[in-house]
């Protein structure tokens, strides 16, 4: 588990709540994970740490950038407490959303967590990852 990362990919159902969700509400909560694994690494996630909006289910790409807002609290969703969420923020739009076939299709992004744990909705990404997601989209920030 690479908990040392410093991006990371967020994934959400665009019907459910999608990056133009998040750019109208300025900020909201990353909650209702229920994997321990991903609950891992949203705690490991720190304040100003960017990670990738990906659209899961219908569009399958990477559609923007967000910005960790505030670090791992008590999930307000889970009534057990056992779970965390943080809060994200928006930066910028994807200016050329990426697509996961864009992604699968890239030889430099064949070793990505996101391919090896696809049923996570949140992985870590590398740096060098980072910026060749960032390059495919032409995210210059």
């Amino acid at each position: 588990m690479d908990t040392d990362a410093t991006h990371w990919l967020m994934k959400s159902e665009p019907n459910k709540y999608s990056f133009a969700d998040l750019q109208r509400d300025g900020r909201t909560n990353w909650d209702g994970v229920r994997n321990n694994q991903a609950a891992l690494y949203l705690k490991a996630m720190k304040v100003g740490q960017l990670a990738f909006f990906y659209h899961s289910n219908v569009d399958l790409a990477v559609v923007g950038i967000a910005r960790i807002s505030k670090t791992a609290f008590i999930d307000p969703t889970d009534p057990a407490g056992r779970f965390v969420a943080v809060e994200v923020e928006p930066v910028a739009p994807m200016p050329t959303p990426v697509t996961l076939a864009q992604l699968k299709a890239n030889p430099d992004l064949a070793g990505m967590t996101m391919f090896r744990q696809f049923r996570l909705s949140v992985t870590p990404i590398e740096t060098p990852e980072w910026k060749i997601i960032c390059a495919m989209g032409g995210y210059k920030g």
